[in-house]
């Protein structure tokens, strides 16, 4: 599908990833509509040139309003997740109603094409590198079961009901205006207290962090390349960075020399996979490969955050 003089609508369109891909849409000539209901994201980051609507697509009405016939793709990045929802029952039903009330408003005005943020939790703990067909897939956290749940739905839809459909599992996406996420945690934590960081878990947590540059770069690689009615991808880079290393990173950029104090365990908190690494042999395979790793992804969004932040 070519992307260029498409019609999109984006929803969560004011977050970190939504909101560099309608950038990235508007500067190729995409007509970009942008939904996003600003719990989390920022109007601010809506670039010019993209129609805001501010909504909550938990409302049926409020999807019919934003989604019309003249869409040919609907890019589905809103979502809540663990950082910025304490109650999982309601994180679970709002994601899930949220993703059903745009696949019926699709069907009900012909749109077929739909793109959607997935993510590395659906894996659950699973050997590294984790291919997509991995199974079975045991998520262990509510956002991770609320993300398999969505992707069950998209099959259906795409089996079902003629729809074409990409399905992205991420990495840790990483870049400016982050918030809610290790590295921004890091950078606040420094500047409150330059000679102590506490750190979840051991520190020996390693994951794939990927630029949020290179992730839109590699939605639209996929979107405009891929064939087939369901098109599953890994997003990721081919390496980890652990968490003492971002610190490290952070201590560094911030020219600062902290001692480590630990709150002990594998894990940050419930529901975290403390080792993920993704195969991103499929991506691969379209041409696609990350031109930063993951410790310079990580590096490239603590510069980026350190120049916001302080």
């Amino acid at each position: 599908m070519e992307l260029a003089d498409a019609t999109v609508l984006v929803t969560g369109g004011a977050g970190l990833i939504g909101s560099h891909l309608a950038t990235e849409l508007v500067a190729n000539g995409a007509s970009v509509r942008v939904v996003d209901d600003l719990s989390k994201g920022d109007r601010a980051r809506v670039p010019d040139g993209a129609e805001f609507i501010q909504a909550d697509l938990t409302d049926p009405q409020a999807v019919a309003q934003v989604l019309t016939e003249a869409i040919d793709i609907v890019f589905h990045f809103a979502a809540y997740t663990d950082t910025n929802y304490d109650e999982d029952r309601k994180l679970f039903e709002e994601n899930t109603e949220m993703t059903y009330n745009v696949l019926e408003r699709m069907e009900d005005v012909g749109v077929s094409n739909i793109a959607f943020t997935s993510s590395s939790t659906v894996y659950g703990e699973a050997p590294r590198p984790t291919p997509e067909d991995y199974a079975p897939l045991e998520p262990i956290s509510i956002y991770g079961s609320s993300k398999l749940a969505d992707e069950a739905l998209l099959s259906t839809y795409a089996h079902s009901y003629d729809f074409t459909v990409w399905v992205f599992r991420f990495a840790n996406i990483v870049g400016p205006h982050q918030r809610g996420n290790v590295i921004p945690d890091f950078i606040e934590k420094l500047i409150d207290d330059p000679s102590e960081l506490t750190i979840l878990g051991n520190g020996r947590q390693e994951k794939s962090y990927l630029h949020v540059t290179e992730c839109v770069d590699a939605i639209q690689h996929v979107i405009e390349t891929s064939s087939g009615d369901l098109n599953t991808y890994n997003l990721g880079t081919r390496a980890t960075t652990s968490v003492t290393e971002i610190a490290d990173i952070v201590a560094d950029e911030l020219d600062l020399d902290p001692t480590y104090s630990h709150t002990g365990g594998d894990r940050g908190w419930t529901g975290d996979v403390p080792k993920m690494r993704l195969s991103i042999e499929k991506l691969s395979a379209l041409g696609w490969e990350p031109s930063l790793s993951s410790h310079e992804s990580v590096r490239r969004a603590t510069q980026e955050l350190v120049s916001e932040m302080t």
